[in-house]
């Protein structure tokens, strides 16, 4: 008797962040987002569960209205309710805020999710802060 075997899970997409190293100069932004969507709930989860356990819990994000599609007022991400805000300010049209009561804020550089590999590369390197 052969046993069938069942067909292997995909793994999920690789999350496509890079962040600012932590040092005591403040920068304005502090990292690189490049979803795979502009998809809100499906893209929020992963961002969030890759962002470093130093970060704390995000409670709150702020994105700009115009460019994500539906965003809900809030989600239960990780049994955890994020706070979502939206905003129509155009120096907020590429970025999403990130706060984290007690431990910080951060703004991360949103690169559109159509962008080619060659054209996101460097955005997200000079987003990090990243030499060469």
């Amino acid at each position: 008797m052969t046993a069938a075997r069942q067909p292997a899970r995909p793994s999920p997409p690789l999350l496509r962040l890079r962040l600012a190293p932590r040092g005591g100069v403040p920068r304005s932004i502090d990292g690189a987002w490049w979803p795979r969507s502009y998809d809100l709930p499906a893209e929020l989860p992963r961002l969030l569960a890759g962002l470093p356990r130093a970060w704390g819990n995000i409670a709150c994000v702020t994105v700009n209205g115009a460019t994500w599609a539906a965003v809900p007022g809030r989600m239960l991400v990780s049994n955890q309710v994020v706070r979502l805000r939206r905003t129509l300010t155009a120096s907020a049209a590429h970025t999403i805020v990130l706060l984290a009561p007690g431990q910080g804020r951060w703004d991360l550089l949103v690169v559109p999710p159509e962008t080619t590999e060659d054209a996101a590369e460097p955005l997200m390197a000079a987003a990090a802060g990243d030499q060469g």
